[in-house]
């Protein structure tokens, strides 16, 4: 697996009147791990939405080995995602109701791939993040194990770069370590990895730690 690397130069992001990116350069080397931290309104997740192109700066471009997807339409930065990129989200957005391994298909209902390809894949994936797959409803598993569903998802394809938002914020000092050394272990088999996170271990094992207040970044 070889992740993509980053240089995104010059991000601004305005609402309006106010200023909430202002990020002069940024890089990240495929096999890294890439935390961005700061307090809680310091700009972090609204930094990693715009570098995985769920959102467009204000100025500024975000090259992904070449490609800058600031200057992208929605579609194509959606195809990009697609091609190249898994979200763990925060908030996990599984479906209770259905079983691990149909939240781990999902986004493949949504795509040209048939879930029968990937089947085995996610089967896979669960197995090797230990989520029993005994459990009919996702609701019914622990927050640990809901997030590892969750990471599930965003590898199902492959991607070379892994975006997480919080990973570790709603679980257990034990289920978060193994977030932790599931991000690590992504980033060693190559692939490009940026979390914005406030957590003190994830940010002990970082590669590199980018901190911001109001939108600013003030150390590297």
């Amino acid at each position: 697996m070889s992740g993509l690397e980053l240089a995104a130069t010059a991000l601004t992001l305005r609402y309006g009147s106010e200023q909430v990116l202002d990020i002069r350069a940024l890089v990240a080397a495929p096999g890294s791990l890439t935390v961005l931290s700061g307090a809680s309104g310091s700009g972090k997740s609204s930094l990693l939405y715009l570098l995985a192109g769920l959102g467009r700066p204000t100025t500024g471009s975000v090259a992904w080995g070449g490609s800058d997807l600031s200057t992208l339409s929605e579609s194509k930065r959606d195809r990009w995602r697609r091609q190249h990129a898994g979200f763990i989200f925060q908030d996990f957005h599984l479906i209770d109701e259905m079983t691990p391994l149909d939240n781990v298909l999902l986004p493949a209902w949504f795509g040209r791939v048939s879930a029968a390809t990937l089947r085995a894949r996610s089967l896979s994936l669960l197995e090797e993040l230990a989520v029993p797959l005994e459990r009919r409803q996702a609701g019914l598993l622990s927050r640990g194990e809901q997030q590892r569903v969750a990471i599930a998802r965003a590898l199902l394809a492959n991607p070379d770069v892994i975006f997480a938002d919080e990973p570790t914020a709603s679980l257990d000092r034990a289920a978060g370590s193994q977030v932790i050394a599931v991000l690590t272990r992504l980033a060693a088999e190559g692939r490009t990895v940026i979390a914005a996170s406030h957590d003190p271990d994830l940010r002990a094992v970082a590669s590199a730690e980018l901190v911001l207040d109001h939108g600013r970044m003030v150390t590297s």
